[in-house]
């Protein structure tokens, strides 16, 4: 079986997107980030860098998973980029 390279386009700035993601649901949710810690069981300067650094430190898909619970939005919403006008 031969197998080759195929050609994908993958976002470099994921990270930067999932941070600003987090931070827009938690604000519409109305959630500080303290409350946010306590709830997916992390530090609050964690979630304080997660957001303010913009992409520059990343997080487990497990503690995506708990955002997405905690602030009640699919995971994918996550990682879909913003259509900023």
């Amino acid at each position: 079986m031969t197998t080759f390279k195929r050609d994908f386009s993958f976002d470099k700035n994921i990270k930067e997107i999932v941070s600003k993601n987090i931070k827009k649901y938690r604000l519409e949710a109305g959630i500080t980030q303290e409350q946010l810690a306590v709830d997916i069981e992390k530090s609050y300067d964690f979630v304080r860098r997660l957001e303010f650094k913009k992409g520059e430190i990343g997080c487990s898909l497990d503690t995506i998973y708990r955002i997405s619970v905690v602030l009640g939005q699919p995971m994918g919403k996550f990682f879909e980029e913003a259509n900023e006008k």
